[in-house]
């Protein structure tokens, strides 16, 4: 093996405490390729990024460099540690699959040799996979849990934010702007008894923004009808709450 070696990083936003910052990570490599004599060429990172295969631009560019002319001269992949890859047991070792595949070898500043050739290191590698993916699933049950409890005492939870509204201090907070513009969308419907596609028309007519900065829509307008947090019932992952002081209508 020569010594030029990348290195990826990753931590996710919910678990950064736990996990640490990404520079963290990257002095440990560093000083690990410092003592191994190995000649670290880049270092590729995600920062925010879940363990999935989706939304991880650097493993993507990760990749893309290892399959380059230049990415050839390169023999391993450094890791701070196996969880950083992947915490799910099948990805982890997809994305080994894939560096074997490419003829590269992972290297952990964590754990021994993760070479698949010997049969104990894989089933260490396997073994260590299953309890970071245990791990994960425990964290998941541990925020879904407490998303659960806040809904249930009519506290935002998470998910998309509806027109009419903004988060301050991780709560749901009317945004007057906004709303003025749903209340207008409700006179339209009930006073001066538009259709939905008419409403549209007309808010696409006068350039009123949409949440997201596109064009209105019939299914966007009906869907503003029909939820029930403009009347004062916030709802989440089933669960339905009061909250009259987010009624707009």
């Amino acid at each position: 093996m020569n010594n030029k070696v990348v290195a990826y990083c990753r931590v996710s936003t919910a678990n950064q405490k736990e996990e640490g910052t990404i520079g963290l990570q990257v002095d440990a490599i560093s000083e690990f390729c410092e003592k191994k004599n190995l000649n670290l060429l880049q270092t590729f990172k995600d920062e925010g990024v879940s363990g999935g295969l989706e939304s991880r631009p650097a493993l993507a560019d990760l990749f893309n460099f290892l399959e380059s002319k230049a990415g050839k001269m390169v023999s391993a992949v450094v890791i701070w540690k196996l969880d950083r890859l992947a915490r799910d047991l099948y990805i982890q070792e997809h994305l080994i699959k894939k560096l074997e595949q490419l003829g590269k070898q992972l290297i952990s500043t964590k754990e021994p040799d993760l070479d698949s050739s010997d049969p104990m290191r894989k089933a260490f590698r396997q073994f260590m996979g299953i309890v970071s993916e245990l791990e994960k699933a425990f964290i998941t049950m541990r925020l879904s849990g407490g998303r659960i409890k806040k809904a249930q005492a009519g506290g935002y939870a998470g998910g998309g934010i509806a027109l009419g509204y903004q988060t301050k201090e991780k709560e749901l907070r009317k945004a007057i702007e906004e709303a003025e513009i749903v209340q207008r969308i409700f006179h339209l419907k009930r006073k001066s008894r538009l259709s939905i596609n008419a409403i549209a028309r007309r808010l696409n007519t006068e350039r009123t923004p949409t949440k997201r900065g596109g064009s209105w829509y019939a299914s966007t307008v009906a869907y503003i009808l029909k939820n029930p947090l403009y009347k004062g019932k916030y709802g989440y992952s089933g669960i339905e709450a009061e909250r009259e002081d987010l009624a707009l209508i």
